[in-house]
């Protein structure tokens, strides 16, 4: 069965984080995690919730890895996290998103920042809600 795909937005820097996140919201999927993959593509990842740290023992590429709060507001930051390692605990931490290297520096987030996480056709509906109405005059 085909796991639900997430996209991750940055509402307080208006960019997309990832297209393609995957919750690991079961005791299998976050013991698993990424482990064994060869790399981590920009547009995929793993949300694991609930979490105050995760691992990279098995991991065999460094990631991002953004903490974030209950509302998802970004609570800690760690950039290009190596293999092998045990990632900080954050007891005020409810999951933590683990991405590709990169994408904290190419998307400027920052401790603070808002993030809204859902399904393609709830990001569609809130853009939608959110976006400036054009106004033709011809």
């Amino acid at each position: 069965m085909e796991r639900r795909k997430y996209c991750v937005y940055n509402q307080t820097r208006e960019c997309f984080l990832s297209l393609g996140v995957t919750a690991a919201d079961t005791p299998l999927a976050r013991l698993k995690g990424l482990i064994g993959k060869l790399s981590v593509r920009s547009d995929e990842g793993i949300w694991v919730v609930p979490s105050n740290g995760v691992h990279t023992l098995g991991v065999l590429v460094p990631l991002d890895l953004i903490y974030l709060d209950e509302k998802h507001r970004v609570i800690h930051l760690v950039e290009h996290f190596p293999t092998f390692r045990i990632a900080p605990l954050r007891a005020d931490s409810d999951s933590v998103l683990e991405l590709a290297a990169h994408t904290i520096y190419s998307s400027q987030t920052q401790v603070g920042d808002q993030l809204l996480i859902c399904v393609a056709e709830e990001m569609e509906q809130w853009l939608s809600r959110t976006a400036p109405q054009k106004t033709g005059t011809g």
